[in-house]
């Protein structure tokens, strides 16, 4: 009975792996949207802080972004960063920075 059961198990296991890979299981027929939407921000406030803008693309960061600007590791503490962020954005939260908006960041390279 044991042996029953376990060959019976193992064709299950073998058609569901089968069915998965040939038709899947997740629902294709119906096209997906995302609504996006693109942020015009302000200039930069008055402030004796040095800027740049830079556009998000997928998988960056404040941190990351500026960074890459500086082509080194951040200078100054992240609290720092953050504060500088959202004064240069008018209080935006860096953590809610969208894909396809444009920024201004912390110039730290001087």
């Amino acid at each position: 009975m044991k042996k029953i059961f376990g060959i019976l198990l193992s064709i299950l296991v073998l058609y569901v792996i089968y069915y998965d890979l040939t038709v899947g299981t997740l629902p294709t027929s119906s096209p997906q949207t995302v609504d996006a939407k693109v942020e015009k921000i302000a200039p930069a406030a008055e402030s004796d802080l040095p800027s740049f803008d830079a556009k998000v693309k997928p998988g960056d960061t404040v941190i990351s972004i500026v960074e890459h600007k500086i082509n080194k590791s951040l200078p100054v503490s992240i609290g720092d960063l953050i504060k500088d962020f959202q004064t240069l954005n008018g209080g935006k939260s860096p953590e809610k920075i969208q894909i396809g908006s444009t920024y201004h960041f912390p110039d730290y390279s001087k």
